[in-house]
């Protein structure tokens, strides 16, 4: 028993590891001969090119169907959608006007940060100025795709009472509210009908 578990010497371990790499008689690295390397190499070298093929050949039918334009699938609401503003569990604005103002401390602070990229300065730097009643078509400049569009200023002076500028509250204080309807942008070209 004592045989069997005679163990190896580091020199030992060492000769059998050089074998193992190189093997002088059988002319075998690691095991394998030179034609043997050659047909594994080969054989992985063929299947994944057939898989780079297989994957390069779907990402291009995949790409073809892909409109540069528009996304093919959307999980938001068809244009033109609408948005509330404040924004609300339900379509209720309740408050206390005999309260202080923590009642509607959140639908101002709401409304003043959605209109702040409205203020003049964002609307001239981010935006163009439009003629009114002219449709702002806006294409896309030589090779450059989806060019990055600018949309026509809309000042919040506009909005009047519901701006902020003069009432910071926004009506809430005075118990006369602002609830601000936005319409999402429209994607396609408006139709002029001529009546007869």
């Amino acid at each position: 028993m004592a045989a069997l578990t005679q163990k190896k010497t580091c020199g030992q371990i060492m000769d059998e590891f050089k074998e193992f790499m190189w093997n002088p008689r059988t002319r075998e690295f690691m095991g394998r001969t030179a034609s043997s390397w050659v047909l594994i190499v080969s054989f992985y070298v063929v299947f994944y090119a057939f898989l780079t093929a297989v994957f390069s050949f779907s990402m291009w039918v995949m790409l073809q169907t892909i409109d540069e334009y528009n996304p093919k699938y959307s999980d938001r609401l068809t244009n033109p959608g609408l948005m509330i503003r404040p924004k609300l569990d339900t379509l209720e604005v309740v408050y206390s006007l005999t309260s202080q103002n923590s009642s509607w401390e959140n639908y101002k602070e709401s409304l003043r940060i959605l209109l702040e990229d409205y203020n003049t300065t964002v609307q001239e730097e981010r935006g163009i100025n439009c003629t009114s009643g002219v449709y702002n078509k806006q294409e896309d400049t030589g090779d450059v795709r989806n060019y990055p569009k600018k949309a026509c200023w809309f000042l919040r002076q506009k909005l009047e009472n519901c701006s902020g500028i003069d009432d910071p509250t926004f009506g809430y204080k005075d118990g006369q509210p602002c609830v601000l309807i936005k319409m999402n942008r429209q994607s396609t070209r408006p139709l002029h009908f001529i009546s007869s």
